[in-house]
């Protein structure tokens, strides 16, 4: 494959806030480590603050070991399994009544405990590393105290403080806060989910924004003619926001490595990943001879005329596929994808149009089968 994506600059990344989304940060860190991509600043909101400080102190290896062996009692004082079963729909077995106890409990002593999450972030997160790292990190808050957002630069921070501003950052309402210095904090979520701002403001112009779709306040930036924006984000559903579930998170993160992919390499498909090797006019072919030789005009007893083809058997084809009609390339690859589906193809590979047509042939024969007049 060749890479699509200019890996001479050095970019800045913008980590949105969402809590245990951010898996999916990861994934896409991974893939641009591996395709060469330079980055010399992060600025981050929440969770995105938490996965810049490693990305600050270039720790790839810790932050997906973390991210792969996550749980729920890593974040909060829970009990994983009756968490894991709350999110799985398990419900047999579970102690709804005391975990409903727990819950309020836990409300009327100012939020869930997040003390594990605090021991994580001491055990992970060196302040020493960062100040001596050559990137920069910038990461949001909102004082309660002052009612305002915070923008702060990790480097200026004074010492010992910033293990608690990146937790600041995190502390999302259902979480039990901390006062810093006698002020209290919120998840910068409220006020700046994806911190895109902060990076514009201090002139980087060449800059990869990494979306997860948490909650929280999007706030609308004016792009510079002179900034280019590169935003990579999940086309399906993430865990939730409080699911800290391995298996989920490892999920997540590989869907956030091969997105990454998706925009270094240039890929096609909407849910797989294909590497592109036909264009529109080997696509266009590809669909006549399908249509030619597996439908047929029940009413007339014939087979499709290709002007019928062309002006009925492939517009229903897009409308079926979600596709554009005329843009053969997407009705195809819209086919394809919709064929492999079916045919239960694993969707975390890179393939070609080729090796996907042969491989859910069968299914894309039932479905130019199923095209009726």
């Amino acid at each position: 494959m060749e890479l699509k994506f200019d890996t001479e600059k050095e970019y800045a990344v913008v980590l949105e806030g969402g809590g245990a989304k951010g898996a999916y940060e990861i994934g896409v860190w991974k893939a641009l480590e591996e395709a060469g991509v330079k980055y010399n600043a992060v600025a981050g909101t929440s969770v995105g603050a938490l996965n810049g400080a490693m990305m600050a102190m270039r720790q790839l290896d810790k932050a997906v070991e973390l991210w792969e062996n996550i749980t729920f009692s890593q974040v909060f004082d829970v009990d994983d399994e009756q968490m894991r079963r709350l999110y799985s729909g398990d419900f047999q077995g579970l102690e709804a009544k005391t975990l409903w106890k727990d819950v309020v409990e836990a409300v009327k002593g100012g939020g869930l405990d997040i003390e594990p999450l605090r021991k994580l972030v001491n055990e992970t997160v060196s302040e020493e590393k960062i100040r001596a790292s050559d990137v920069e990190l910038f990461l949001v808050t909102y004082s309660l105290t002052e009612k305002k957002e915070l923008d702060l630069n990790a480097k200026g921070l004074p010492d010992g403080k910033l293990a608690d501003m990146l937790l600041t950052s995190a502390y999302l309402p259902l979480f039990r806060r901390e006062k810093v210095d006698g002020k209290e904090y919120m998840d910068g979520s409220v006020q700046n989910l994806v911190p895109l701002n902060c990076l514009l403001q201090r002139g980087y112009r060449d800059i990869i924004v990494i979306r997860v779709f948490g909650l929280g306040v999007e706030k609308r930036v004016k792009i510079p003619k002179d900034a280019e924006i590169t935003t990579i984000a999940p086309r399906k559903k993430l865990g939730g926001i409080l699911q800290f579930d391995s298996e989920q998170s490892r999920e997540d993160m590989q869907l956030g490595y091969f997105d990454a992919r998706r925009m270094l390499y240039g890929l096609a498909g909407e849910t797989y990943y294909i590497d592109q090797k036909w264009d529109e006019k080997r696509a266009y072919l590809i669909l006549k001879t399908l249509a030619e030789n597996f439908c047929w005009n029940w009413k007339k007893g014939r087979p499709f005329t290709l002007r019928e083809i062309n002006e009925e058997i492939l517009p229903r084809l897009a409308k079926k596929v979600r596709a554009k009609e005329g843009d053969y390339y997407k009705v195809l690859t819209g086919l394809l994808e919709r064929a492999a589906e079916e045919a239960g193809m694993p969707v975390f590979q890179i393939t070609t149009e080729e090796e996907l047509l042969r491989a859910a042939f069968a299914e894309i024969v039932k479905i130019f089968r199923r095209l009726k007049t």
